[in-house]
């Protein structure tokens, strides 16, 4: 893994159905960067609401999901980023598609589905919070915090 780069000024991140990855990746990167960085998240397909054990993680850390709604890379329109950052391979193929005639980086961060963990709900949610915490060390392995002062 590479160290920290500057940051991009738009990022999008992809995964599945943009249900839980994708969404807690936009939530952390929204949480630590704020208005420093344009960022957004959507699936290969577009699900249905926001998966209920990744909202509950979300908001234990402060992130509120409810506004969150769904998307496809088919809804992005006109839409440009500087990075895609992949969290699935079916993503990560549909994202080398999206972007075969723009210049735009594409990294792809393998990330387990939290959604296949088995067991009592407090065994689940721990599989949550684990590609959670995953995905914020990444983040912020990967992006320089800007200077204060």
């Amino acid at each position: 893994m590479q160290g920290a780069r500057p940051l991009p000024q738009a990022v999008l991140f992809a995964c599945s159905h943009n249900v839980i990855r994708s969404v807690m990746a936009e939530a952390i990167m929204r949480l630590h960067f704020g208005r420093q960085v344009w960022v957004d998240s959507c699936g290969v397909r577009k699900g249905e609401a926001v998966d209920p054990f990744a909202a509950i993680v979300l908001d234990e850390i402060g992130v509120d999901t409810a506004r969150h709604r769904p998307k496809a890379f088919a809804d992005l329109d006109d839409a440009s980023f500087d990075l895609i950052v992949t969290l699935t391979p079916e993503a990560h193929h549909r994202a080398l598609e999206f972007t075969r005639t723009m210049a735009v980086d594409v990294e792809y961060w393998p990330t387990m589905d939290p959604s296949l963990a088995q067991g009592s709900r407090e065994q689940r949610l721990e599989e949550y919070r684990a590609v959670r915490d995953a995905l914020e060390k990444r983040i912020a392995a990967r992006f320089e915090r800007p200077a204060h002062g």
